[in-house]
Order: structure tokens, then C-alpha cells, then sequence
């Protein structure tokens, strides 16, 4: 009981330490340009201002002109321009004299995923081109220097192109503060476009906001504000059940059920943690660094001690044995290698993401996870190998029958793991634009109720209770460690045999005769 309390204070003052660190925020669905560059792509200077799911407005009164401030669950969707400004360079404008006398077009183009490929037009020998050429004015009939836009088949005023112009010999020009409203859900792109060569090295600065109907998190996101509610039921109706026998038979308490109860208390703390950070993100635009950056080292622990736990459980680690021996070392070393990567690539994927697109730097830092992964699952089988066998040998019938349960519900967990494996990397495969985004949330919350399921399993097998000790590794039978499997054979003579041996030993080194007759049988 005291290791409970203890373990629930730690908690509780990490919690508060986690909502102290709150104060630092990164942007996420209010996008910020800081003299962002421009980059030539084809014949047009682009920049890309963000991607996100936006559901459809529920409310049919679009924002008042010049409106400010709204609620974020008003029940509108749009995205909104701020401040947005766009700075040509000064050494170009001085190599082209004329241009301080001319005008500089840049288009602000917002169109759904769908409509893709109604921005721009192709070019002779099929090369793509955002800009209307000459030529492709005379084809087309597109206006030249500017985007090519066709008309959606479902609506004629999208895509949506805004203008903005340089004048005079200004270096810097304002897009007018406004709101798109959306009226149709779907995955939403926008791109910052000059036809201008004379633009080249432009950069802009200023922000837009990103909002869905129930506040600012970006579509795929949003089940899982609610699913992490679920979770946290869940996480805490376990624990209920769990801490009652915890308590309960807390004598009999073995060091795996403190484990267990450690991993239980990770994965409430965690799916709490995740729901504020989503809340906080919902309500204002901004994710909290403080916050995510510990909800996401804190599921690093958590997946870390699960691995562990299940590998040492595989090993017999206080059932077979009493203690992992000369593998310690490196069970540890590989739980440290797990959790700097399984954290390196969860602070990528979530502290400070902007948009729906996860970025390309996961596609890398996937690897060393899902390598260490495939390693933990070859090391837990083949250890859960041997120690069925050491347990059929012994004709243990409990601890076998514990095991082979176990063991099915292992494979079962490797079968299932890899077969959404399978499915996500189709799902993603086929999707390159994300226009199921809808449905995205479920690849990230399969392996939370996945983890769940493998820890109730565990639960139900090694719950606290009177025999707990049943289960526990037994010194009076004999051991079962390494350095005792050689004298295995000698076990099974009779006692009187041995303790007679063993008196007569004793009896013989007091007397220090000991010696004497083991050089009289060299002698002889």
C-alpha cells in the first residue's frame, strides 16, 4: 500500500509540474509566417500556407466584415487572413529599374484537395504549369501572368483566388484582412502564388487561422478529443478494479503486480494528459509545448515499462526465476535505445505540428522504432519458448497454464499488430492527399486500445489475490536460475542422502581432514 500512495503522490506532483510548464505554446491551427521564402517551383514562386480538414459550417451565417474575435464553437468554419504581408526584395527591384513603376501580382489560392487539379494547366510535352505562358493563353484562354483556375465541377466560385499588388516603388504590400467560409467539408490547401519573375526572392509574413465548427482543431484530429475521454473512463475503471485488489492482498503483493500497477497509473495519467492538451488546443489555436512535449514522454515511459515488463514476463522474471541475472544489463540498454527513439519520433510527429500532413522527418524516425520493435518481439518469443519449456519440464500446471494464455494472447497481439500494419500503409498509400482524412484518427487510437487490451489481459492473469505467491519463484523448490539449472539433477536424490553428505562434509572441513584424504586419493 505504501508503494501505491507513494506512486500516486509522484503523479500528482508531476501533474502540477506538467501545468506549470504549460506556458510556452507553439501555433498550430493559426498558422504564422515569419518572412517566410518564396521557392520557384515550374515558371511560378510558390509558398505553401498550410493544409487541414475542415468540416462544413453548421451555422449559416457567415462572420460579420471586420470581425475580430467569435466563438470557437460558434458553429463556423472558415479560414481567416491577418496581417498577411509580402516583402519583394531590394536587390531585385534595383536590377530591374522599371519594376519600382510597375505592379507585382501575387494570387492567395485556397482550393479543396478534390479540386487539385483545376490549379494550373499543362504545357506542350505535358509538363505541368501553375502560370499562363502565351501559349497557354492562346489554348486555354487564361490570362497571362496569372494562376490558371478552372472551375470546380460543384461549385463555380471555387477554387478561391485573392489578389494582391505591389505599387508604386513600395517594397512591401498588405492582403486585405478576410475570412473564406466553408461550406463543404473536405481537406483544404492554400498556396501563396506570383507569376512575376521579377518576384523573385519575395517573402511574407502575417498569420491565417484554420477553424471547424467546434473550435480550432484541425479535422482529423477532433474524434480524438472525445476517444481520449473514452480512454480515460476506461484507463480509471481499471484502475479501480485493480488498485481494490492491490490494496486488498497487498502483503501478497508480488514486484511484477508493482509493475503492472506502475504501467496502469502511466496510461490514465497519459489519456488525461492527452485530453486537456487537445482541449486547450480546441479553445485557443495554439498546442502547449510544455504539455505535449510531457504527455508524449510520459507514453514513451508507458510503451518503454509495457515492453519491458512483457519481455521480462517472458523470461520467467519471477515465476521461473528470481531475478534476470546477466541480462539485466541488457534488457536495460534496450529499453533506454527504445525510449530515446520511441521519444524522438513522437516529439516529431506531435510537439508543434501545424497541419493534417504528418511531415516527411517520420517517415525516417519510424524505422529505428519499428526495427527495436520487430527485435523485442524475436527476444520475447524466444525467451516465452524456453520458459514453457522449463515450466512442462517441472510439471508446474498453474504457471504453464498461466503462460500458455499468455503466450496466445502475445500472438494474437503480434497477428492483429501486423495485419493493421498492413492496412495502415495501404490506407496511407492510397490516400496521398489525405481526402480520407476523416478517418485518420482511428490508425493512432488502434494502438492505444491495443495496449489497453494487452494490459487487461495481463490483469486478469497475474491479479493480486491470496495465492498470489503461487506464481512467484520458489527457493524451496529448488530455484530455477541459471546458476542453479546445473545442479537440477542432484535435487532429485534423496533428501537424507544429501544432508547426510552435507553434515559429513561440514563435520570434516571443522575438523580439517578435509584435505588430508583428498591428497591421500591423489596418492593412491
Amino acid at each position: 500500500m505504501g508503494f501505491a500512495s507513494t506512486s500516486v503522490n509522484r503523479f500528482v506532483a508531476a501533474g502540477v509540474f506538467l501545468l506549470i510548464s504549460a506556458i510556452g505554446s507553439a501555433n498550430a491551427s493559426i498558422h504564422i509566417y515569419d518572412r517566410d521564402p518564396f521557392r520557384e517551383v515550374g515558371n511560378a514562386y510558390l509558398l505553401s500556407g498550410g493544409s487541414e480538414g475542415i468540416v462544413a459550417s453548421r451555422n449559416p451565417t457567415p462572420l460579420r466584415p471586420h470581425a475580430i474575435h467569435s466563438s470557437p464553437h460558434d458553429g463556423r468554419s472558415y479560414v481567416r487572413f491577418e496581417n498577411i504581408t509580402f516583402w519583394r526584395s531590394k536587390a531585385v527591384a534595383d536590377q530591374h529599374p522599371d519594376m519600382a513603376y510597375s505592379t507585382g501580382l501575387i494570387q492567395v489560392i485556397i482550393f479543396e484537395a478534390a479540386d487539385r487539379d483545376n490549379i494550373g494547366g499543362s504545357a506542350y510535352g505535358g509538363q505541368r504549369s501553375l502560370c499562363c505562358t502565351p501559349d497557354l493563353a492562346k489554348l486555354e484562354g487564361c490570362k497571362q501572368g496569372e494562376v490558371i483556375r478552372i472551375p470546380s465541377a460543384t461549385n463555380k466560385k471555387w477554387p478561391i483566388i485573392l489578389n494582391a499588388r505591389f505599387h508604386g516603388n513600395l517594397l512591401s504590400t498588405n492582403l486585405k484582412n478576410k475570412e473564406i467560409y466553408i461550406k463543404k467539408t473536405g481537406m483544404y490547401n492554400l498556396f501563396f502564388i506570383s507569376c512575376d519573375p521579377k518576384l523573385k526572392g519575395m517573402t511574407m509574413s502575417g498569420r491565417t487561422q484554420w477553424k471547424n465548427p467546434d473550435g480550432y482543431l484541425p479535422g482529423r484530429m477532433a474524434p480524438l478529443m472525445k476517444f481520449y475521454v473514452i480512454m480515460s473512463l476506461a484507463y480509471a475503471l481499471l484502475s479501480m478494479i485493480w488498485f481494490f485488489q492491490y490494496m486488498r492482498y497487498w502483503k501478497d503483493v508480488l514486484q511484477l503486480q508493482h509493475c503492472i500497477t506502475t504501467v496502469i497509473a502511466l496510461g490514465l495519467f497519459e489519456m488525461m494528459l492527452w485530453y486537456f492538451e487537445y482541449a486547450y488546443f480546441n479553445n485557443t489555436g495554439k498546442r502547449p509545448v510544455g504539455i505535449t512535449t510531457w504527455v508524449v514522454t510520459i507514453g514513451a515511459i508507458r510503451r518503454t515499462i509495457s515492453r519491458l515488463l512483457i519481455l521480462s514476463v517472458s523470461m520467467g522474471y519471477g515465476v521461473v526465476r528470481p531475478t534476470l541475472g546477466g541480462l539485466t544489463t541488457k534488457v536495460t540498454l534496450l529499453g533506454i535505445t527504445y525510449f530515446l527513439a520511441s521519444e524522438l519520433l513522437n516529439i516529431t510527429e506531435y510537439v508543434g505540428t501545424i497541419n493534417d500532413i504528418a511531415g516527411r522527418a517520420r517517415v525516417f524516425l519510424v524505422l529505428p522504432d519499428a526495427f527495436l520493435d520487430a527485435f523485442l518481439i524475436l527476444w520475447i518469443f524466444t525467451s516465452l519458448s524456453k520458459t514453457l519449456d522449463q515450466l512442462q519440464a517441472k510439471r508446474s500446471s498453474v504457471k504453464l497454464d498461466i503462460y500458455r494464455k499468455f503466450s496466445n494472447a502475445l500472438a494474437v497481439t503480434v497477428i492483429v499488430s501486423v495485419a493493421w500494419i498492413g492496412y495502415e500503409v495501404y490506407f496511407k498509400a492510397t490516400d496521398p492527399f489525405n481526402e480520407r482524412w476523416q478517418g485518420g484518427w482511428i490508425i493512432t487510437a488502434f494502438w492505444d486500445i491495443l495496449a489497453l487490451a494487452l494490459l487487461c489481459v495481463m490483469c486478469y492473469l497475474w491479479a493480486p489475490s491470496q495465492s498470489s505467491q503461487r506464481y512467484a519463484y520458489s527457493d524451496k523448490n529448488g530455484g530455477d536460475s541459471d546458476d542453479e539449472e546445473s545442479q537440477s539433477l542432484c535435487r532429485e536424490t534423496p533428501k537424507g542422502d544429501i544432508s547426510l553428505v552435507k553434515q559429513d562434509r561440514k563435520e570434516k572441513i571443522a575438523e580439517g581432514t578435509e584435505d588430508s584424504e583428498v591428497e591421500e586419493d591423489k596418492g593412491e
